[in-house]
């Protein structure tokens, strides 16, 4: 086994030695040349691992979005919504992204 990873690193060390750039170039063209496949393979990624892995995210999170959760019980820590000064829109009680269900206000539950 290490036989062959001795010629197969001593095959890998001869085609970078016939591989020269000219002094003063980047070796970025050489690479491009020689790299044919790559555009095959990410292209073959893309379709066939990254798309998927999207469309199952997207299942989950879907699923997980149907599913009934309790909503926690209000406790009026002193620590938590504290306001200082009034939110410049609505009542300046609501945040911006205020929710009636999830979200409490610093008395409780809107619906309670």
């Amino acid at each position: 086994c290490w036989k062959m990873a001795v010629t197969a690193g001593g095959r890998l060390l001869a085609q970078l030695g016939r591989v020269r750039a000219p002094p003063g170039r980047m070796l970025a063209t050489t690479v491009s040349h020689s790299d044919h496949g790559s555009g095959r393979l990410w292209k073959t990624l893309t379709f066939f691992v990254a798309l998927p892995g999207v469309a199952v995210s997207m299942l989950n999170a879907y699923l997980k979005s149907k599913e009934h959760h309790e909503r926690p019980s209000f406790v009026p820590y002193p620590h938590l919504r504290i306001r200082t000064k009034p939110f410049p829109w609505g009542d300046g009680n609501h945040t911006l992204f205020h929710n009636h269900h999830l979200n409490p206000l610093p008395t409780g539950y809107e619906d309670e």
